[in-house]
This record gives C-alpha cells, structure tokens and sequence, in this order.
C-alpha cells in the first residue's frame, strides 16, 4: 500500500463521517498533508505515510509546534490508523 493509499481511503472516511479533508498546502516545509474539519467544530491535522514510515525529524518538529499550541496532529500509516483516529 503507498502513501497516496492511505491518503485517499481517508479522504473518503472523512467524507462519510460528513467532514472535510483537505490538502494542506502553505508553502512552508514540513507541514502536515491535510486539515480535517468535522461537525462539532473539531479540527485536526493528519500526515500520511506508507505502512511502516515514520516523519521526517522536520515533520516531528512541526507536529509539536501545534501540538503545543492545543491542536490534534496524527500519523497515518494504515487503514486501521484511520479508524482509530477517526472512528464512526
């Protein structure tokens, strides 16, 4: 299974869960691959990865920027990450 996989089967979870997940694209290194928003006003950051890969220490880093500052920021290597993250 390859990253972009992951990516889409959770696109697809999100979207049955009636939430958004969108790419993160803001010019700045490291970022996390998508912003999900889901009813109840809950927003999370979500980096994909294929099974196994672990973020790069860059990607660590921004992970604890906002995780300090109170956001929710997983790693997804599999289709059960997903539902753990996200279940129904």
């Amino acid at each position: 299974m390859l990253e972009r996989d992951i990516e889409k089967a959770l696109i697809r979870h999100i979207e049955k869960l009636g939430g958004t997940c969108e790419k993160f694209n803001s010019g700045v290194r490291n970022v996390p691959d998508r912003i999900i928003t889901l009813p109840g006003n809950n927003i999370s950051f979500v980096e994909c990865k294929r099974p196994g890969a672990k973020p790069r220490i860059g990607q660590l880093r921004d992970h604890e920027r906002r995780r300090k500052l109170g956001c929710t920021v997983h790693v997804i290597d599999s289709l059960e990450g997903i539902l753990n993250a996200y279940p129904r």
